[in-house]
């Protein structure tokens, strides 16, 4: 063990002080974000914004899952789901109809967008 002072601690407490420290700071904390199934047999558009009038960006194919990050109001969608005015989020600046996703809910599922 080392006898070297830093203070009134020796060089050994020292570093082992400033390990745990190092730990606590390095704590990483994760979370799971819930994917929700496109309906069976559809190819969905993702678009640029809440409604048909926003740029096509991608298309998921048939049997895709999408995380749901956040939920806005913008055009009615008819869609296997019913009709739904509320768009996701599924990734920045992505959205899809919520009435081609089953959500288990005819409501929102998820925070508003802000």
């Amino acid at each position: 063990m080392s006898t070297e002072h830093i203070g009134e601690r020796t060089a050994d407490e020292a570093t082992e002080r400033e390990v745990a420290t190092s730990r606590t700071e390095l704590k990483i904390t994760t979370t799971s974000v819930r994917t929700y199934a496109v309906a069976p047999g559809y190819r969905l558009n993702v678009r640029s914004g809440p409604g048909t009038s926003y740029t096509i960006i991608r298309v998921l194919s048939e049997g895709a899952r999408v995380p749901i990050y956040c939920q806005r109001p913008g055009e009615a969608i008819a869609g296997p789901y019913g009709t739904s005015n509320i768009w996701d989020n599924i990734d920045n600046g992505e959205y899809v109809s919520d009435a081609y996703v089953l959500t288990g809910s005819d409501g929102y599922v998820a925070a508003h967008c802000s």
